[in-house]
């Protein structure tokens, strides 16, 4: 009897993503005897989104080589064992058991027995075990990447489950969520080999696993180890459901699998599904039903409002306080055309002082750059783009170019800013995606140059520079001045980020910015690509698209406006680049292929930017040019004198972020204020939750006297209000209204504010008394605000709005200068101290703790290197995929599974 595949541990625990669709439980290839790629295929609809384009398949690769290389494994192997609690190992072995079973045996039973009469660690490569529960069945196996065996109390030993994952650091960090998965991976590892009959006498599953990811751009491997107490709990119960569903399902194999299939109810969400196998049969089954309501489960609306915006789709309305944004969405999938928000512009994009940028990215490296284009706008307009294309895409020489280039760009657009009087620069990107690989590369390289003045200090002192785990090290060269522009402006738009600072915006996310004025159609998942959203801001001015046909084509594109390229295109520019298996590389191809790449986004790019040029200022503009510019005039002073200019969220010290609690705060609050005062659709969308207690909607009944209908039971009699919105037309906006920028605050006159008393027999109704009487009709829809919410001024004559504060803790003052802390170390101490003395500092402390026997790797357990700074100890092998042979992906993989 031919095996059942179970899809690996990868699909058992991808399941718990899609478990709440019927359709995906009842495909399980223990059920339908194959693959979900390969149902895929067999009903018509191949499985093109999961796709894992050669270079990616290559670097995953080149990471599991690195793993298993001597000096790793038993870096990786001593690091699982002490995190883990255990004894210090004596020596460790490296072994591979070739993902098979009995081999996999003995060498459990060998490295048992070196563990415990040699008080030996063994990191075993490439196990097979039987899948838990199915040891007696047909069933492929599990296949932990490696595993740890080392010795317990007495005569045991343990088994520490492992598995090698590839993720890239964003901004220094790896995604929470894909941490959650691969651990969930490994202890779907640890089960079935806690189930294994054949695991030798003495030994037993540890409590903990591990996880190998890269430690740095050259994909030098570090462990993660964590418990698994709650994973593997899921694991056990998703193989539960597993066998349940098996054992209730009555399909018979051999049958034609396609009315199977259909009987299966589908839990379709656009956002979440693309990454399931099936995706594109659903959606198909969608598209051709004879439900109209179907169409809103196809473009992702909420099972919770989907009865209020049925009538939508057979010529209807929508109920009462539905989102906005929702019937905006609705209504646009419905007639192609793309809605305006009402939302004026408060972004700098396309406007003297700013850079526009574009970049494609390589996905043989976590930050290689195949190339970028640079254009900066000035006061006589904008200039031509430069292209640069970069031969060798993962080197660190290409990384500083990047800086390089970009810095020379920062550093004119500052100074041509400063002669106008304005103090705000922006990089202009296209996606987020875009910012995270700038900002990656700008952490990157600012750790290089942090270890470069403690290594120079140890040398000062005549001591051998060693990194954190006291290997011999490679002292870079500095950063240029224009590098270090480009990577101190990029690691202040991270603090940004990563301390919420929502109204800040160094870097521009130019689809984000379209997105607050334009809602499109189809699946909201969608817009998240900028030529999607900017096909449907055209819409408001050339006519209206078919919703469908539009999807369809920016799917089958080859191009990308962001800086990750589709699967076909990475495989082209990959094998142009290294020649492929057997072939030479096509140097000329291969600038060719990333110059069209990035021509297709500076064309992306152009367009987003024409679309928002149709679009006036708003009056609240000024007040987020005065919040950025505030904030930057603080960040040049730290550019300045080289005070925590190159320190990433990470690594700020726990005071400064204890500090910003009420910055963030205040910068939350201001956000929501001015997105209430400004955006109609916004603020018809807070009216509209019932969370939201502070935006409200309301209804004119009179004129005179001004009577209203006010939907919240919080505001009553005596309470002011303040009119935001008439019918969709922002108050703020209209002329007759003035701004004044104050120290702390912005003040706003001319707006109509007042009381609310009460109405006899009618609880919410309301005669309102502004002193300023806005000229209303009866059936006016309004959106008002309590006033407190906003300020506590007395009068009702202007409305004030608090501006947050700059984060200025930990910089220099605008007194401090440039030999402030030399003059007065310990007056100035936690301002204006520059990076060269605190990291010579930080240098003569590590010697000392070195020299006590506190760090690694004399101490036990090894202690964990809190900065993780980008460094390579010398000689240690450092990966290359261009060198390795190149294979595609396993057509029974998906990139979700290797991810």
């Amino acid at each position: 009897m031919p095996s059942k595949s179970l899809g690996g541990g990868s699909s058992a625990v991808a399941a718990s993503t899609h478990a709440a669709c019927a359709r995906f439980r009842g495909t399980d290839p223990l059920v339908v005897g194959r693959t979900r790629r390969q149902l895929a295929l067999d009903l018509g609809f191949p499985d093109d989104s999961g796709y894992i384009p050669a270079a990616r398949w290559t670097r995953a690769m080149t990471f599991e080589h690195l793993v298993r290389d001597a000096l790793f494994a038993g870096e990786v192997a001593t690091t699982t064992v002490g995190r883990a609690g255990l004894d210090r190992p004596k020596k460790v072995v490296t072994v591979n058991a070739h993902v098979h079973v009995d081999e996999t045996a003995e060498l459990l039973a060998a490295a048992h027995e070196a563990a415990v009469e040699e008080g030996a660690a063994t990191l075993v490569h490439g196990l097979a075990v039987p899948f838990a529960g199915f040891e007696d069945g047909v069933a492929t196996e599990v296949k932990p990447d490696f595993a740890v065996v080392t010795a317990g109390e007495g005569r045991t030993s343990w088994l520490i489950v492992g598995d090698a994952k590839d993720y890239e650091r964003v901004r220094s960090r790896i995604d929470d969520t894909r941490l959650l998965k691969g651990f969930l991976q490994v202890a779907l590892g640890a089960e079935s080999a806690a189930a294994w009959s054949r695991l030798p006498g003495g030994m037993a599953v540890h409590s903990h696993g591990v996880l190998a990811v890269p430690r740095n751009s050259f994909l030098q491997p570090e462990a993660l180890v964590e418990a698994l107490h709650d994973h593997r709990a899921e694991v056990r119960m998703r193989v539960a459901e597993r066998r349940r569903e098996a054992a209730e399902t009555k399909y018979l194999p051999g049958t034609d699998v396609a009315p199977f299939v259909a009987h299966l109810l589908a839990t379709f969400d656009p956002a979440t599904c693309i990454t399931c196998p099936l995706f594109s049969y659903c959606r198909h089954e969608l598209r051709t039903s004879p439900h109209p309501a179907d169409l809103l489960v196809e473009i992702g609306v909420p099972a919770e409002l989907r009865s209020q915006v049925a009538g939508l789709v057979t010529g209807g309305e929508a109920a009462a306080r539905v989102p906005a944004s929702v019937v905006a969405q609705v209504r646009a999938t419905l007639d192609g055309v793309g809605r305006t928000t009402g939302q004026l512009r408060v972004d700098g994009a396309g406007r003297p002082g700013t850079v526009d940028m574009v970049l494609a990215k390589a996905d043989a490296a976590a930050l290689g750059v195949h190339g970028i284009a640079l254009r900066r706008h000035t006061g006589h307009g904008q200039e031509e783009w430069a292209v640069t294309v970069f031969d060798e895409p993962q080197s660190v020489e290409t990384r500083r170019a990047v800086m390089r280039l970009l810095g020379q760009e920062i550093t004119a657009a500052m100074a041509e800013s400063a002669s106008r009087g304005a103090y705000a620069v922006h990089v202009v990107v296209p996606d987020a995606v875009t910012a995270d690989v700038l900002a990656s590369i700008a952490d990157n390289l600012a750790g290089v140059e942090l270890s470069r003045l403690r290594w120079e200090r140890d040398q000062a002192m005549g001591r051998e520079p060693l990194t954190f785990s006291g290997e011999p090290a490679r002292i870079p060269t500095a950063l240029h001045p224009v590098e270090r522009t480009a990577v101190s402006f990029l690691l202040e738009d991270d603090r940004a980020r990563a301390r919420a600072l929502t109204l800040r915006a160094p870097v521009v996310d130019l689809r984000a910015v379209l997105a607050q004025h334009v809602a499109a159609g189809g699946p909201a998942s969608s817009s998240l690509r900028l030529d999607y959203l900017v096909a449907w801001a055209e819409t408001l001015t050339k006519g209206p698209v078919k919703p469908r046909e539009l999807e369809d084509d920016i799917e089958r594109s080859q191009h990308t406006p962001g800086a990750r390229l589709t699967g076909r295109r990475s495989d082209a520019v990959h094998r142009a680049l290294t020649g492929g298996r057997g072939g030479d590389p096509d140097p000329e191809r291969y600038t060719a292929l990333v110059t069209e790449e990035l021509a297709y986004k500076r064309d992306v790019l152009e367009r987003a930017l024409a679309a928002l040029r149709t679009v006036r200022d708003s009056s609240l503009r000024d007040v987020h040019h005065t919040i950025e510019a505030d904030a930057q005039a603080v960040w040049r002073r730290r550019l300045d004198l080289h005070a925590s200019d190159l320190v990433r969220f990470g690594r700020t010290y726990r005071h400064w972020r204890n500090s910003l609690v009420p910055v963030i705060e205040s910068d939350g609050r201001c956000r929501r204020q001015l997105a209430a005062l400004g955006n109609p659709q916004a603020a018809a969308d807070m009216a509209a939750d019932a969370g939201v207690r502070e935006v409200v909607p309301a209804t004119v009944v009179s004129a005179g006297p001004l009577v209203l209908d006010v939907e919240s039971r919080r505001l009553g009699t005596g309470a002011r209000i303040v009119l935001l919105h008439v019918n969709g037309n922002a108050c703020v906006e209209q002329p007759g209204t003035a701004m004044t920028p104050l120290k702390g605050s912005v003040k706003f006159s001319g707006m109509a504010i007042g009381p609310l008393a009460g109405v006899d027999d009618e609880p919410r109704r309301f005669v309102w008394a502004p002193d300023n009487v806005p000229a209303l009709a009866p059936g006016d829809r309004l959106v008002v605000a309590d006033f407190s919410w906003y300020c506590d001024l007395k009068g009702n004559k202007a409305l004030s709005v608090g501006r947050p504060a700059a984060d200025d803790m930990s910089a220099p003052k605008p007194e401090c200068g440039a030999y402030s802390y030399a003059d007065a170390p310990e007056e100035h101490q936690y301002c204006c101290r520059p990076h060269e003395d605190a990291e010579a500092d930080w240098s003569d402390r590590l010697a000392e703790r070195r020299d006590n026997g506190e760090l690694n790797p004399q101490v036990w357990p090894p202690v964990v290197d809190a900065d993780a700074f980008e460094v390579t100890p010398e000689g240690a092998p450092v990966a290359d995929p261009a060198a390795m042979a190149q294979d595609e992906g396993p057509d029974d993989l998906t990139l979700d599974d290797l991810e």
